[in-house]
């Protein structure tokens, strides 16, 4: 009884150590899956508020490519984020696979997985992420803030193209 209890303790905390958030777009599913994957305009909105973007190198749309994003914060610190791509299903579907690392690019925390949906509204869209796992709940917790302030941005920056 106590290996059941177990279980289903792990599975309620594979759970809660994933993240979805789902937001809707006044925009249309192929420029918003673009805004995801053409670095001129990733980097418009990419990050929460106050924060400013760098691309490095290009965007290789294909499984297995990688992606290596510089950015930097109000306070002046800088992140980094890299990782590859998964899967790319233009304009429905994008999973790619990524961890913080420092300035030369070596792991600072563990890898987790981002897929994002794109679902076609009649001229808008509803965009799905699902990001998974996290090492706490704190953690999960501080990509959801991260990820809503980034989508503000992006819904900002949307209404401007």
């Amino acid at each position: 009884m106590e290996t059941r209890n177990s279980a289903a303790a792990s599975a309620t905390d594979a759970e809660n150590l994933e993240l979805v958030i789902t937001r809707f777009f006044d925009a249309p599913r192929d420029l918003v899956f673009k805004a995801w994957t053409d670095p001129e305009h990733l980097v418009r909105w990419w990050g929460p508020k106050g924060f400013t973007s760098t691309m490095i190198g290009k965007i290789d749309l294909r499984p297995g490519a990688p992606y290596r994003i510089h950015m930097r914060g109000p306070d002046g610190d800088d992140h980094w984020s890299q990782g590859v791509y998964r899967e790319i299903v233009e304009p429905e579907r994008l999973v790619f696979a990524g961890y913080w690392a420092d300035a030369e690019g070596k792991p600072k925390g563990p890898e987790s997985t981002v897929t994002v949906t794109f679902e076609d509204l009649s001229g808008k869209t509803r965009l799905t992420l699902r990001q998974r796992v996290f090492e706490s709940l704190t953690a999960r917790d501080a990509h959801r803030g991260g990820w809503t302030s980034s989508f503000e941005r992006l819904a900002e920056y949307l209404a401007t193209v």
